[in-house]
């Protein structure tokens, strides 16, 4: 019986929340999405962890953000010395964390990656923190892919999920208004939608309660690497 092959397809995020991480591990192939434009205020490139148990909005910056230029086309300027200050920043936060010695040197290695490409980066960042966890999902960038760049919102998807060979296309929640399951049928895929159990992913952050939504960084340094795996199972399929 043939093998069902799962997709999946987001914009590159730099150390986004767990239920990335989830959409990531569900799929047989992931692809970095970078052939749209740049979102301003978005998660391309920020996120928040927690600095002195509160929740702290990082950003990593570029040149001259744009919603008129593509994710491909945009680029960092993330000097040495700004690295040198967020690399402070997490080192201060997470130093009585229970996994700091494992997880800083990965960290460390992620942001201190000359690359000034944004896609380039954070597929780096991606790739590092995918072999941390064990995930062996395949990776691709939209940019780099044979197919119709003419179409856009649903179209571009099915297009890329049918160059691919996907008989399921798995999206996050925040998807069901974009996508209809009837659209991806018509071309010989299931559509389903990746539904966190948040309620299942608490553990302690070395502060009195519990404080959701953060950033993989307060994960992987709170956390073992089967109890984040078991975090990367507690999700549900749902095709409405």
């Amino acid at each position: 019986m043939k093998t069902k092959m799962k997709v999946g397809i987001m914009q590159p995020y730099l150390f986004p929340y767990i239920g990335y991480w989830q959409l990531i591990g569900a799929v047989d192939k992931f692809v970095l999405l970078d052939d749209v434009n740049y979102i301003m205020r978005g998660y391309i490139n920020r996120n928040s962890i927690l600095v002195n148990g509160r929740p702290y909005r990082f950003t990593i910056p570029v040149k001259k953000a744009s919603q008129e230029r593509l994710i491909m086309d945009t680029q960092l300027s993330f000097t040495l010395e700004e690295k040198k200050k967020f690399l402070s920043t997490i080192r201060h936060a997470y130093k009585k964390a229970y996994h700091y010695g494992a997880v800083m040197p990965l960290i460390e290695e992620i942001i201190g990656n000359p690359e000034q490409d944004l896609t380039k980066f954070i597929r780096f960042s991606i790739e590092k923190i995918m072999g941390y966890l064990q995930i062996e999902t395949e990776l691709s960038v939209s940019s780099q892919m044979i197919k119709n760049n003419g179409l856009a919102g649903a179209d571009r998807i099915i297009e890329i999920c049918r160059r691919l060979g996907a008989d399921e296309y798995v999206n996050p929640c925040g998807g069901r208004k974009l996508y209809s399951r009837e659209s991806f049928i018509k071309n010989d895929m299931e559509l389903y939608f990746l539904d966190t159990c948040s309620e299942k992913i608490i553990y302690d952050q070395g502060k009195e309660g519990f404080e959701p939504n953060m950033s993989i960084i307060d994960i992987l340094f709170w956390n073992s690497v089967e109890r984040i795996k078991g975090f990367l199972q507690e999700y549900k399929l749902s095709v409405k």
